[in-house]
């Protein structure tokens, strides 16, 4: 087969693993947020091929964008100086002529890229329509810290009514950082708080901004999901215990994220399902985030992205999956479909994103007040991650609920790990008499156990 043939089969296994995404996009709403640094990124040329693909799948779109590279050049070449204080600046009137200046430029490179309609080109008949208009209703933000900042301003309310409307009619919606207020007057406002308003208004159910660099952990590791907890332990500097409870306190944040995160903490607090946070120098963050499992960037969520929950019907055919390659090897003891539709209520799963990624099961013996636990598998893409250990837990603190004593597994490959995690082994005739009844001599398997007591 080809270089050629097999590139043509990737593509054909990409698109058939996005169908689900793909599914549950179709007509939720997006408000992504370009920085002024983004409209000038490599990321520009394909983003817009990107965004027609998008509104073409069904999805509602809203691109706010920001202008603060653009105002900083036009200002510098007339040597004007101009303020950012708290990650504003201060707009006199030749700031605002500038950013209503570079408003106009940026806004009509935006609608010219989605325009675009060429044969033998990604756009090729996209025929997108782009709608602007004064929706942001703004008010000034007033005198801080003892500095007016003159003609910068917040925004007050969304004209979400007209925006719904245009999403629709089919319009991707297009807003600068400018508001106007009901006296008539034009404000320079953060491309960030506009976005944020504009997903908060609209209950967009994700709100992504590109960002000139991502969150970092201590190791320089970049973060890949976060929730808004964690996210504002990055910011409590006074709460000591939580800093010394939390190892990853120590987050590389520069400016341009100490501006967007509260903001991003702001949309999931008021009903925004995940914000993202992509890396505008990556020209396939967007895809890759909204159409992978693991996307490309960082997701800050409300509520966790990855869960441990109860099992139930449904689960049947993922934890089939998970356990199937290691019945096959001998790690795992067969059990047939109906078996495990016999035994769900016994089962729970790690869920991450929709997906079964790990699963266990753990058996109450009330009479012995002992627990067996069973069938710890983990999807190989997630496996060294912490999973097992976490089901593990999770059944082992179930089961102490329960007022069990004691917790044993039984196993032919793995003992050493539990071993490393506090279980002894034992014989077989150690195992209660109901559960020496069933042990299954011709498999031989070792059994440890574990005091919930120590």
């Amino acid at each position: 087969m080809s270089i050629e043939s097999n590139a043509q089969f990737d593509v054909i296994n990409w698109f058939r693993a996005a169908s689900p995404y793909i599914k549950n996009h179709r007509g939720k709403t997006l408000v992504i947020a370009l920085s002024g640094s983004s409209l000038r990124s490599d990321m520009l040329p394909t983003l817009s091929h990107d965004l027609a693909l998008l509104s073409h799948l069904g999805l509602r779109l809203v691109v706010c964008f920001g202008l603060r590279a653009q105002v900083d050049d036009q200002l510098a070449q007339t040597k004007t100086r101009s303020h950012i204080v708290d990650g504003r600046r201060v707009t006199d009137a030749t700031s605002l002529a500038a950013i209503v200046s570079s408003a106009g430029v940026a806004r009509n490179d935006l609608e010219a890229r989605l325009s675009m309609g060429l044969p033998n080109t990604p756009m090729a008949g996209a025929r997108l329509a782009v709608s602007s208009g004064n929706y942001v209703i703004a008010q000034p933000f007033g005198v801080h810290a003892g500095i007016d900042f003159l003609h910068t301003g917040a925004v007050r309310e969304i004209y979400h009514e007209a925006i719904n409307a245009l999403l629709e009619a089919g319009h991707l919606v297009v807003l600068p950082p400018l508001g106007y207020s009901l006296t008539g007057e034009v404000f320079n406002i953060t491309v960030s708080e506009v976005a944020t308003a504009c997903a908060i208004a609209l209950k967009a159910d994700k709100l992504i901004y590109l960002v000139d660099e991502l969150p970092k952990d201590q190791h320089g590791e970049q973060i890949r999901q976060a929730s808004v907890n964690r996210v504002q332990r990055w910011y409590d500097a006074e709460s000591t215990a939580a800093a010394a409870a939390d190892t990853d306190q120590t987050v590389a944040i520069n400016t341009e994220l100490e501006q967007i995160l509260p903001d991003a903490i702001a949309a999931c607090a008021q009903g925004v399902e995940r914000v993202h946070l992509l890396e505008n120098a990556n020209p396939d963050a967007l895809l890759s985030e909204l159409f992978t499992r693991d996307g490309s960037g960082t997701m800050i969520t409300a509520e966790r992205w990855e869960h441990i929950r109860t099992a139930s019907i449904a689960d049947v055919g993922g934890i089939i999956q998970l356990i199937t390659p290691l019945q096959a090897s001998g790690t795992l003891v067969t059990r047939s479909r109906e078996e495990l539709e016999l035994d769900i209520e016994h089962f729970v799963v790690s869920e991450r994103d929709g997906m079964i990624v790990a699963c266990a099961a753990l058996y109450l013996d009330p009479e012995t007040s002992s627990a067996e636990i069973s069938c710890i598998a983990t999807h190989p893409a997630y496996r060294g991650e912490g999973r097992a250990d976490q089901l593990l837990a999770h059944l082992e603190q179930q089961a102490k609920e329960a007022q069990c004593t004691v917790t044993r597994i039984l196993s032919t490959r793995t003992g050493h790990w539990f071993v490393a995690r506090g279980y002894v082994e034992t014989r077989p005739d150690e195992l209660p008499s109901t559960r020496l009844a069933s042990y299954n001599h011709q498999r031989n398997s070792k059994i440890y156990c574990k005091d919930l007591l120590n």
